[in-house]
C-alpha cells in the first residue's frame, strides 16, 4: 500500500527547508491502483493520479511562482491575470486530494453514526441522499464534480455542483465532505459514455469513515 509522510494544502505538503516557499506535492494514493476494480480500473486510477493530478500540481507550483514574481515587482495586472490559473489547478489539487481519500476498496454500504443522522435529518433518508446526489453529479454541463457539503451558517448538509475544478469551499461557502468527479478522464475509458453507471457505482466504495471524520472536523 501506498503511503505519503508529507502534509499537502488539503493535509498533505512538502516543503523546502525553512525559510523557503511551500511547494505543492503529489500526494500518494492511500490504496494501490487496481484496488477499486472492478468500480473503477486500475488503467484509469493510474492515468488519473499520475497525469491529471500531477499536471495539477505542477501547474499550481508554476503559478504560484509567477505569483510570487509578479508581487515582487508589484505587477497588478499580472497578479490578476495569474487567478484563473491558481483556481484551476489549485482548485484541481484540492478535489483530487479529497476525491482519494473519499474512495475506498473496504467502502460502500451506508455510513453511520452522526453524519447518518445528518443526513437522514436534512434528506429524509440515505436513499434520497443517493439519489439528489447522483442526479446533481450526472447533471453536471461538461466536467465538474457533485458534492455533498456542510454549511457552518446553517449547521446542515448542502449538495452542491461546481463547474471544472472550481473548490467547493472558496465558491460556495460549503465545506467538502465527499465529492464524485464526473470529468470524462475519471470514467470514460470504463464507462464511455454513460456518466450515469459510473456515478451510481462510486457508491460502492465510499468511504463513510472518512466523510464522517470530515463532517466531524466542519462542525468544530
Amino acid at each position: 500500500m501506498l503511503r505519503t509522510a508529507v502534509i499537502n494544502m488539503c493535509g498533505r505538503n512538502s516543503r523546502f527547508q525553512a525559510g523557503q516557499r511551500f511547494k505543492h506535492t503529489l500526494p500518494d494514493l492511500p490504496y494501490d491502483f487496481n484496488a477499486l476494480e472492478p468500480v473503477i480500473s486500475a488503467e484509469i486510477m493510474q492515468l488519473h493520479h499520475s497525469k491529471h493530478h500531477a499536471t495539477y500540481v505542477n501547474n499550481l507550483n508554476v503559478a504560484e511562482e509567477k505569483l510570487s514574481e509578479a508581487k515582487a515587482k508589484n505587477d497588478v495586472s499580472a497578479i490578476i491575470a495569474l487567478a484563473p490559473a491558481l483556481k484551476f489547478n489549485g482548485g484541481g489539487h484540492i478535489n483530487h486530494s479529497i476525491f482519494w481519500n473519499n474512495l475506498s476498496p473496504n467502502g460502500g454500504g451506508e455510513p453511520s453514526g452522526e453524519l447518518m443522522k445528518a443526513i437522514s435529518r436534512d434528506f429524509g433518508s440515505f436513499e434520497n441522499f443517493k439519489t439528489q446526489l447522483q442526479t446533481a453529479a450526472v447533471g453536471v454541463q461538461g466536467s465538474g464534480w457533485g458534492w455533498l457539503g456542510y454549511n457552518k451558517q446553517s449547521k446542515r448538509l448542502q449538495l452542491a455542483a461546481c463547474a471544472n475544478q472550481d473548490p467547493l469551499e472558496a465558491t460556495t461557502g460549503l465545506v467538502p465532505l465527499f465529492g464524485i468527479d464526473v470529468w470524462e478522464h475519471a470514467y470514460y475509458l470504463q464507462y464511455k459514455n454513460v456518466r450515469p453507471d459510473y456515478v451510481k457505482n462510486i457508491f460502492k466504495v465510499a468511504n463513510w469513515k472518512d466523510v464522517e471524520e470530515r463532517f466531524k472536523k466542519a462542525q468544530s
